[in-house]
């Protein structure tokens, strides 16, 4: 399968490409927990990720996919940009 563009971590393909591709991608999102971007001029209008296996039923659906899955795992390799007490001065 061919992506139009690689950002760190997540894989950008077209509306087209991810038509014709959907199975190999589910798969890879399961198995791999990749992270696909969907989109149109090479711009991402939407993210695949893989579902949480664990769900909270006290929360909303959207903040069981944030806490329990590994949607933002692709920001573990991202520069610190405040430290601690950066944000105690500002927030505290």
């Amino acid at each position: 399968m061919k992506t139009s563009k690689i950002y760190k971590n997540i894989k950008v393909l077209s509306t087209t490409e991810a038509r014709k591709g959907i199975s190999d991608i589910v798969d890879d999102i399961r198995y791999s927990n990749q992270v696909y971007g969907i989109g149109r001029r090479k711009k991402i209008e939407a993210l695949l990720i893989k579902f949480p296996e664990y769900l909270n039923e006290d929360l909303s659906e959207i903040t069981n996919v944030n806490a329990n899955s590994n949607s933002f795992d692709f920001l573990n390799n991202e520069p610190e940009l405040y430290s601690i007490n950066d944000l105690k001065k500002k927030y505290v």
